[in-house]
């Protein structure tokens, strides 16, 4: 869902946009995979071979996916439920994205939603109130405001690691 909703707000702002996902019998907590391509203009193939970006919210995703990250590429991980990242070049971010659904929110099952708006607020792919618009077009009826938070959440953790706010484990490293 992430990622879907994604791409409605990178159309929002006028991005072009190409969107797959895959989705087996891991989709609920194993490596379930969306990717989500953005440009100024068209898109000529929409798969990624090496992503920029990558949202690991599983050990096993992460275990998945992780390898395949650009040198540089940014990879955010549930700092909770994953416990090591492969070996990679990537700059990876580790942010209590279940524990805030969980904890704070009161429904693990917007933990995806948490880390959208943690991930948006780090890489600055759409703005703000696009990504808000697109969250309230996209999630089932009588869950905005739980969707609404959890967006906010999201946003609020990744703006306090990047003030430094958060412990220094969790903070930005290059591995």
């Amino acid at each position: 869902m992430a990622g879907i909703i994604l791409a409605v707000g990178a159309i929002r702002d006028g991005h072009h946009v190409a969107q797959t996902q895959a989705y087996g019998p891991e989709a609920r907590g194993g490596a379930s995979r969306a990717e989500v391509i953005l440009g100024s203009d068209p898109i000529d193939y929409p798969h990624l071979e090496k992503p920029d970006i990558i949202l690991a919210l599983t050990q096993e995703a992460c275990d998945k996916y992780v390898p395949s990250a650009s040198p540089g590429a940014l990879v955010i991980v549930d700092s909770l439920l994953v416990q090591t990242v492969p070996e990679t070049r990537a700059d990876i971010l580790r942010i209590p994205v279940a524990q805030t659904a969980k904890q704070d929110l009161g429904r693990e099952m917007v933990a995806n939603i948490v880390a959208l708006g943690a991930l948006n607020e780090v890489a600055q792919l759409v703005t703000w109130p696009s990504l808000e618009a697109a969250v309230l077009e996209m999630v089932p009826p009588g869950t905005s405001d739980l969707n609404t938070r959890a967006l906010t959440a999201g946003k609020k953790l990744a703006a306090a690691l990047r003030a430094g706010i958060q412990n220094p484990e969790s903070r930005i490293q290059n591995t």
